[in-house]
């Protein structure tokens, strides 16, 4: 049974070292070095970022949501969760939230996927697979396709049904919640703020996250 922990931070906006607003529908990508805080926050609620982490000196040692799921033995992210690699090695904790519970199941979502899920004319709309494409690409470090994986979907609900199935509904989220993590590695970030528009992951309609980063204390 899933149990969720709702804890505060400590950490103080004012002293972070770095400070970032990525619209909706928008991606970013940082290297976090070892030790350093990170904190996404949901600006003004119902919203989901799509996340992915890389070892940022072997970025085929990517997140892992087999790795980490089986360790933790459960399926939602929250605090006192680490996010393991493909290699079983811890990338970030949790070290705060105030959502409670994030999913690791949904997936991003894809042209393919629109148009399964909802409409033939939903292919050609803005998703977050094409953001994190766009942003390997700037990135410019070899990374191809190839190197996407199952992401995190911060701040996203997705019960699973008693069938076993996956259902998505409405956010558990409220305007300024965050979810803060602390790197046990030098870790690439890579994020994708959903643009989604056609089910309730971001309250159909998609806004913007606020991002922290912290030196390690």
């Amino acid at each position: 049974m899933f149990t969720t922990s709702l804890t505060k931070s400590n950490m103080n906006p004012a002293n972070a070292v770095y400070e970032n607003v990525v619209p909706a529908g928008e991606g970013w990508m940082y290297e976090l070095k070892e030790g350093q805080v990170f904190r996404i926050v949901d600006e003004t609620g119902n919203q989901a970022a799509d996340t992915l982490f890389y070892n940022t000196h072997d970025p085929s040692d990517h997140y892992s949501a087999v790795r980490t799921v089986t360790a933790q033995h459960n399926v939602y992210l929250t605090t006192g969760s680490i996010l393991r690699a493909e290699s079983g090695k811890p990338l970030v904790e949790i070290v705060a939230d105030t959502v409670g519970r994030h999913d690791t199941l949904g997936g991003a979502c894809s042209s393919q996927s629109n148009t399964v899920r909802y409409a033939h004319d939903r292919a050609y709309m803005h998703n977050c697979r094409d953001t994190f494409m766009l942003e390997l690409a700037k990135y410019d470090k070899g990374f191809t396709k190839r190197d996407l994986a199952p992401n995190v979907n911060f701040f996203m609900n997705v019960p699973i049904t008693p069938e076993g199935g996956l259902s998505f509904a409405d956010g558990l989220s409220h305007k300024g919640a965050y979810v803060e993590m602390v790197a046990h590695a030098d870790t690439t970030v890579l994020i994708s703020n959903c643009p989604q528009l056609n089910n309730p992951c971001s309250g159909f309609n998609p806004t913007p996250i606020r991002l922290y980063i912290w030196n390690k204390k």
